[in-house]
């Protein structure tokens, strides 16, 4: 049996990654209530979810989707560096590009808060739109992108400290750790990649 271990010392058979899929799954289940709530309320107040949502910034929604795919592209070149040409300057530079994607994300969506809370759209007494249930799709969004965005800077953390830890040479920053640090990665652009159509896009025709 073959038993040669990754080029930065992981195994291949990834327990850790088993373990991150555990995670993923009970992390799904969570977000997967979330929208369930959202289509209960778009159903019962479409008026209210279509003309709130018209009110969400498409533009920046769908760069922060961009820098969230493209970011995803460099964890993964990452993850292929590390299995197959063992280079460690090469995979640290693009984990450190992964996390810097993280951090533009997180601005971008920063300005877009700041930009709806001048809009009166948090919830609340001076919530700016009075069609009934325009209310709860700004409380969802808020929870659900928040939520993610806590995800994200885990992520980043996640990332940062692995990309100096295989700068330094680190004896544990092996190919399976790697492996489940990138799996969280995707899964967090995975969650963003099916709140975007939701939250910005499905009711712009309407």
């Amino acid at each position: 049996m073959n038993t040669a271990a990754h080029p930065l010392g992981g195994d291949r058979t990834a327990p850790r990654t088993l373990g991150m899929w555990v995670f993923i799954a009970s992390e799904l289940l969570f977000f997967g209530a979330l929208l369930a709530a959202y289509l209960a309320g778009r159903l019962h107040w479409p008026h209210g979810f279509g003309a709130a949502s018209r009110h969400t910034h498409v533009v920046l929604g769908t760069l922060n989707t961009a820098v969230l795919l493209t970011s995803s592209a460099l964890v993964a070149l990452a993850v292929a560096c590390a299995r197959h040409h063992a280079h460690r300057r090469w995979t640290a530079r693009l984990l450190w590009g992964t996390a810097s994607l993280g951090l533009v994300f997180l601005a971008i969506k920063g300005g877009e808060y700041a930009m709806e809370w001048r809009e009166h759209l948090f919830p609340g007494p001076a919530f700016a739109l009075r069609e009934p249930g325009a209310q709860l799709f700004f409380m969802l969004y808020f929870f659900m992108t928040g939520l993610h965005a806590v995800h994200l800077v885990c992520g980043i953390a996640a990332v940062a400290v692995f990309a100096r830890a295989i700068g330094a040479r680190r004896a544990w920053a092996d190919a399976e750790r790697l492996d489940a640090v990138a799996l969280y990665w995707h899964f967090v652009d995975v969650v963003w990649i099916f709140l975007y159509p939701f939250l910005y896009l499905v009711e712009r025709h309407a």
